[in-house]
């Protein structure tokens, strides 16, 4: 059971024993008494019947006129004080009245405040001393009795009234702390509301992001694969055409033709899958970078050379793959547009990075060059790059001047292999 619940149960108890003290009991209790002044007359007991009927019928209707009137408790010490005023009189004739005189106690603490709470308790107590006596003409014959009597129940009866009184700060606390709860759930409550309209705007922000991210991985690799490979067949059947009268340097291009082909359709069967490229899946980065190196230098009959600097590690995929794009992309960019005869690469494993420099001697660009598709040099080639290298928090440096040369420097964080991302 929740809080609120427990609180809410020991409330709806509390308030079902205010209706038994303060609107049964004293109802109860004056039928009793009356019913016994009706009785006495058969023992022969002299009672001024009409005098304890009226006096009962005032004290029963006066109770129902304050609680069918006055609902929220208003006026209370006036209806207290009127309560006692027949209760006295009521003792005063009929002394078995005592028996009616208890209820002023809980109406005392309930219905008055302060110090008017003791007040109504000692008049509670001078009236009950007045019934132990037997009534008013017993009492102001024995009044030293009847004083020493009132003082005991009224020392007696603060005591107990000081004990319900923090009962009753305790209860009114409870309210107060149960008020407190139901606006704290009112308002979790609307934050919960609101935070699973946050969550579901998130989930479609979230999704919106990974349909982007899957169509960005899908454009880089098939620019990686598929556009490089074309390119590369293209330019190898067009160098073949031109040496239709020499068939070695005719059956070389068609066979690197040939092998592009495969090599771009095994590429893109991988890029569907999501998988890893095959040189990285079936060695080392450096070993993969090397051969891609090498295999470019053949076809494009360019002196391209790999070195490796470091203490070469098995590094996460997303950092091979990176690199391994760049690398792609860089001696793409250097076959289309460089006109270079020579290409250094540089691998180098540091303790937090891994680097991969690629300088070549060609016609070099301007680098703050921009194009109307906003990229420099006008390719697609660089922004994947830069996308694939951000992704991985890295930076990608381009250094370029017309007839300089050109210098791309990538860096990524070492994440080792098996490592969470």
């Amino acid at each position: 059971m929740s809080v609120e619940a427990e609180l809410r149960a020991e409330f709806d108890r509390w308030e079902r024993t205010e209706t038994v003290i303060f609107k049964v009991l004293p109802y109860t209790l004056l039928a009793i008494c009356l019913f016994i002044a009706l009785l006495l007359p058969l023992w022969l007991v002299p009672v001024p019947l009409p005098t304890v009927i009226g006096l009962s019928v005032a004290a029963a209707a006066w109770m129902a006129w304050f609680h069918t009137l006055h609902p929220e408790g208003s006026g209370k010490g006036g209806y207290y004080a009127g309560l006692m005023a027949l209760t006295a009189c009521l003792v005063a004739v009929a002394p078995w009245y005592g028996l009616f005189t208890f209820v002023g106690y809980p109406h005392a603490l309930h219905y008055l405040k302060g110090h008017w709470r003791y007040a109504g308790v000692t008049v509670t107590s001078m009236i009950s001393a007045m019934a132990y006596l037997g009534g008013l003409a017993n009492a102001r014959d024995l009044w030293p009795a009847w004083a020493a009597i009132s003082v005991i129940s009224t020392v007696l009866a603060a005591a107990f009234s000081r004990i319900a009184e923090r009962a009753d700060q305790r209860i009114v606390m409870q309210k107060q702390a149960l008020g407190e709860l139901r606006e704290a759930n009112a308002r979790l409550e609307t934050a919960l509301e609101e935070n699973a309209g946050l969550h579901a705007q998130l989930l479609v922000q979230a999704r919106e992001a990974g349909v982007l991210d899957e169509r960005q991985r899908i454009a880089r690799d098939i620019h990686d694969t598929l556009a490089q490979g074309l390119a590369g067949i293209l330019a190898q059947l067009q160098a073949a055409e031109q040496t239709l009268a020499k068939p070695p340097v005719l059956r070389r291009h068609v066979t690197n033709a040939m092998n592009l082909a495969r090599e771009s359709l095994t590429e893109a069967r991988r890029t569907v899958y999501a998988v890893q490229p095959e040189a990285l899946a079936e060695g080392r980065l450096q070993d993969a970078i090397g051969d891609v190196t090498r295999r470019w230098a053949e076809v494009n009959a360019v002196d391209a050379v790999l070195t490796t600097t470091g203490d070469p590690r098995p590094m996460h995929a997303d950092v091979e793959v990176t690199l391994l794009r760049t690398a792609q992309e860089a001696l793409a960019n250097v076959a289309k547009h460089a006109k270079a005869r020579r290409v250094g690469l540089t691998l180098s494993y540091m303790e937090d990075l891994v680097t991969l420099d690629v300088r070549d001697d060609g016609v070099g660009f301007e680098p703050d060059t921009r194009h109307a598709n906003g990229s420099p040099h006008g390719g697609f080639g660089l922004t994947g790059m830069r996308q694939r290298v951000r992704r991985l928090a890295g930076t990608l440096e381009i250094e370029s001047e017309p007839g300089g040369g050109t210098a791309i420097s990538a860096s990524v964080p070492a994440i080792p292999a098996g490592a969470e991302r």
